[in-house]
């Protein structure tokens, strides 16, 4: 990795939808341009939507790029599609060796790139990914499993304390080789393009590893709306049943390993830690239980229901680009 007075030789891509975020949009940006290790650009691809172009066009033209003079470039999505499209668009505009990916609604810890980036020091690395924690705008319910903080796109009980192997990056914050994303055609799908990449980098790259770093922080914003009983169930339900459409467009790259570790995890400790949180007084201890139980069997309804679907033909259509449409909302964090 070329590193020049503080420079990186990487993009930050973060794609951007929505007017509605605005605020989150400008403070994931303004955190990148606060970076202990600079960025060489950032691209804000625009998932189709005019006014948000125009507005954070003429944002960023009035600032000049920013006191720290990164590059700042807002673009809209060449290809119809969602997040995707939009992430495949600035990877095919970006002119470094690394790409580096935020959601709009993510704040970065000021060491978060320099950190991110460091494990490429391995020529086996071939992806890293980061650490979203959760910052909350309603109080967390005691029902509510940390394993399960997935839902919300956010780091979960269960992953690594210290950098290590892992199976499947959360797409809040993960960074890639440019040439090994465009290698495997960028991403395709709209609900799942964190598993899409992890999966087809690792089978088209044999010997290579996908690196979690929790030391890479970036602060997730987590809307009350997604702190529900109504959410909670919806995610774990409606995930899983449009993941079986991403899998069949991955072909022989498709595999379910890092779910099925998960739930075993989430079934034996997640279960044993609430109901022992529970006997030492902990009321939300066996509620988290519960939880951990439901989540894991919605989970697992909603996968059967999308194999069910798919044989029987109710299948999302493709595009002439091959973007993948949703079965449920593609403005969704990825799942676990």
């Amino acid at each position: 990795m070329t590193q020049t007075g503080g420079t990186a030789d990487v993009t930050v891509i973060t794609a951007a939808y929505s007017m509605e975020r605005w605020p989150l949009t400008i403070a994931a940006v303004e955190s990148v341009l606060a970076q202990s290790l600079l960025p060489r650009a950032i691209i804000l691809p625009v998932d189709h939507n005019p006014e948000l172009f125009r507005r954070l066009s003429e944002h960023w033209a009035s600032r000049g790029g920013g006191a720290s003079a990164v590059p700042i470039s807002v673009v809209e999505s060449r290809y119809d599609g969602h997040l995707g499209a939009s992430a495949t668009t600035a990877a095919e505009l970006a002119r470094t060796e690394f790409l580096a990916f935020l959601d709009d609604d993510a704040a970065a810890d000021p060491d978060w790139l320099e950190r991110l980036l460091a494990p490429f020091a391995d020529p086996s690395v071939i992806a890293v990914g980061g650490a979203p924690l959760p910052h909350y705008a309603a109080p967390r319910p005691a029902w509510f499993p940390h394993e399960f903080d997935w839902v919300f796109g956010c780091a979960y009980a269960g992953l690594p304390t210290r950098a290590a192997p892992i199976l499947h990056l959360i797409g809040t914050t993960m960074a890639v080789r440019r040439p090994d994303l465009l290698g495997i055609g960028g991403i395709h799908s709209n609900d799942h393009g964190d598993m899409e990449l992890s999966h087809r980098l690792l089978e088209r790259n044999p010997g290579t590893k996908l690196i979690y770093e929790p030391a890479a922080r970036v602060r997730h914003h987590v809307p009350a709306s997604r702190l529900t009983w109504r959410y909670f169930w919806r995610r774990c339900f409606f995930v899983n049943r449009s993941k079986v459409a991403a899998m069949r467009q991955m072909g022989s790259a498709a595999h379910l390993r890092a779910e099925r570790s998960f739930a075993a995890r989430a079934l034996t400790r997640g279960v044993l830690r609430g109901l022992a949180q529970a006997l030492r007084g902990d009321g939300g201890g066996l509620a988290r239980s519960l939880a951990i139980c439901a989540g894991v069997a919605l989970a697992g309804a909603g996968y059967a229901t999308g194999v069910i679907e798919w044989q029987l033909g109710r299948r999302p259509r493709a595009n002439a680009t091959g973007w993948v449409g949703s079965l449920e909302s593609s403005k969704t964090d990825a799942g676990a």
